[in-house]
């Protein structure tokens, strides 16, 4: 089940999203550098329009998304699924709730800093590599830089 996150889940939620990134054999000196980053706030969750993946039988959180912006042009600025849900359809889930509620914001055009280890999953969902972009946690590091499109003349650039 999708529904909205609540502001007293953000200790939670920022504890899934560092599990979510560590899943990928970062070492500590980079997860302590990411730290910040992947802090979630009570403000930020509405502010972000963030939503929970949870677990209809016992309300675990599985995963959590935000969207992020303002339309025409937004972002999906994280999405995170705990690592022992991966790979059983969650962030499918949350990436199309995104798109659809991205949609029917009016966004037409939506951006994502991804991860070099979760841009297999966002080309398969349909997004396209548009470029690179720094880090806000490394200095030096880029990131993949990808796009999804809600109507098609807003792909490139």
């Amino acid at each position: 089940m999708i529904r909205a996150a609540r502001p007293d889940e953000a200790g939670l939620l920022t504890d899934l999203a560092l599990r979510s990134k560590a899943h990928w054999d970062y070492d500590e000196a980079f997860m302590a550098a990411c730290g910040d980053e992947l802090t979630v706030t009570p403000q930020e969750i509405e502010f972000h329009r963030t939503v929970v993946a949870e677990r209809e039988r016992d309300g675990r959180v599985l995963g959590f998304g935000t969207l992020e912006g303002e339309p025409p042009q937004g972002a999906i600025g994280m999405m995170f699924v705990d690592p022992a849900a991966i790979g059983q359809g969650i962030g499918r889930l949350l990436f199309e709730h995104l798109l659809a509620t991205a949609r029917d914001t009016g966004f037409s055009r939506l951006t994502i800093d991804a991860d070099p280890n979760a841009e297999a999953f966002y080309l398969a969902m349909g997004a396209v590599r548009i470029g690179q972009t720094p880090s806000g946690s490394i200095p030096g590091r880029v990131l993949p830089l990808l796009a999804v499109a809600l109507d098609r003349r807003a792909v490139t650039g």
